[in-house]
């Protein structure tokens, strides 16, 4: 078994319950539990500010899926919510992002571990802090990258995500 974050985002429709949806279809890939989620965060958007705020969170797996498996779950689940991708960085019924898989690291064009991203995203890492308050994730020491950021726009919500 691997451990394996994911970073999730929604920013239409019911946002919270497009999370738990999304960590639900997870909890039923074969081989795979869900371990830990963070709690949730509204998050400005980045890139793209013509839209509504995101709700975002990060959860651990533990699976015996490849990378490759994971990612393709991933858009998989994405799909079958309805998102479509108009244009990068655009509004999205979910969003689910591969950011680390344990002592797996890639740099390809399909799939780049960790994240090539996280460590110059708050709406990430301070859902990351929740998960390792050491600032220290499986292969990934992020804590210095946060102190150097700006985490303005990401505030922490009442809201939480059901581990099924």
């Amino acid at each position: 078994m691997s451990t394996v974050i994911l970073g999730l985002g929604s920013n239409l429709g019911d946002k919270r319950r497009n999370l738990n949806t999304a960590v639900h279809a997870i909890s039923l890939l074969p081989n795979t539990q869900v371990k830990n989620v963070s709690s949730i965060y509204k998050t400005k958007p980045v890139g793209f500010d013509e839209q509504d705020d995101f709700l975002n969170a990060v959860i651990s797996i533990e699976t015996e899926l490849s990378p490759h498996a994971i990612l393709g779950a991933c858009l998989g689940i994405e799909a079958s919510m309805g998102r479509v991708r108009l244009h990068k960085n655009g509004p999205r019924i979910i969003d689910i992002d591969v950011l680390i898989y344990e002592s797996y690291f890639s740099d390809s064009v399909e799939l780049t571990l960790p994240h090539p991203r996280i460590k110059e995203r708050a709406f990430v890492m301070v859902p990351l802090l929740d998960l390792y308050p050491s600032g220290r994730a499986p292969g990934l020491y992020f804590l210095p990258n946060l102190r150097e950021i700006s985490t303005e726009g990401v505030e922490k919500t009442d809201l939480d995500i059901l581990i099924p």
